[in-house]
């Protein structure tokens, strides 16, 4: 018996005019990106930059918006072929903030401060996993309600939107940043 393996409905001359007929051929090489992608693991956020450190006067607010299971928002001006690439997860975040597990209150001042930090840097994308909801009371996304409420409020955010799967899908969210300086904004 040979090493290989072939089904026992293959006749043994079946087998051998196939090989046959490959012998030589070689696999076509890919060019094309793999469709699945490792998220990368959520990073402590570095000491804050001095400009960036300042109390904020004003907490970020509550809004009356609706929290659907896809979120989309986008500022007018922005392309249709960046969004449609920023939902595909076209455009890779360049950092993650994993908010999984933090109240509300734990959560705001997480949230503020990776935001400044990532427009600081002039980061184009970010991703925000804030969680579906399901271990919440009434099994409702609250973290997710408050993203939807939070984004808004930044000047800088052109726009946001669920993730793909392989990065969180409906659980996280795709940010897409402005690189402007903040006081060119």
């Amino acid at each position: 018996m040979s090493d290989k393996k072939s089904p026992k409905f293959i006749n043994h001359n079946d087998l051998t005019l196939f090989q046959e007929a490959v012998q030589g051929i070689e696999p076509l090489q890919q060019d094309k990106a793999p469709p699945f992608h490792k998220s990368r693991r959520p990073e402590p956020l570095p000491p804050e930059p001095e400009s960036i450190t300042r109390p904020d006067t004003s907490p970020l607010a509550d809004m009356d918006i609706e929290t659907t299971e896809e979120l989309l928002f986008v500022q007018p001006g922005i392309q249709k072929r960046v969004i449609k690439n920023l939902q595909k997860g076209r455009i890779p975040p360049a950092d993650s903030l994993d908010l999984h597990g933090l109240r509300v209150k734990q959560a705001q001042p997480i949230f503020t401060r990776f935001l400044k930090q990532a427009q600081h840097k002039q980061l184009r994308c970010v991703l925000i996993i804030h969680g579906k909801g399901r271990e919440s009371a009434d099994q409702q996304p609250v973290l997710k309600q408050k993203t939807n409420q939070w984004l808004r409020q930044f000047p800088f955010v052109l726009a946001f939107c669920s993730a793909a799967y392989f990065d969180g899908g409906t659980g996280a969210t795709y940010v897409l940043l402005s690189r402007k300086k903040q006081d060119e904004i």
